[in-house]
């Protein structure tokens, strides 16, 4: 079943009561707007991190990682990014 609201002037709806109770809004309540495909996906960012402690079980043994170990996945990722960023932009000057 499909939900449907009216947009204002301002750019602003009323998400239906239905839709409120299911994604568990509250005022306040942030919400990530993704597009995929041609459609459009709301995400409620409802949840705090502490909700998700045991979300995946329990570690397997031996298994973490360290701070050092985050900071050094960290600095890996910007440093690919940087380099897929240089990599377009010169792409787009050749």
């Amino acid at each position: 079943m499909g939900y449907q609201s009216k947009v204002t002037s301002k750019g602003q709806t009323t998400i239906p009561q239905e839709v409120r109770e299911y994604l568990k809004l509250k005022p306040g309540d942030r919400i990530n707007y993704v597009l995929d495909n041609g459609l459009v996906r709301l995400i409620p960012k409802n949840r705090s991190i502490a909700d998700l402690a045991g979300f995946l079980g329990k570690p397997p043994k031996g298994a973490g990682a360290t701070l050092q170990d985050f900071d050094n996945a960290i600095g890996d990722y910007i440093a690919e990014d940087h380099e897929r960023i240089r990599r377009q932009w010169n792409e787009g000057r050749e």
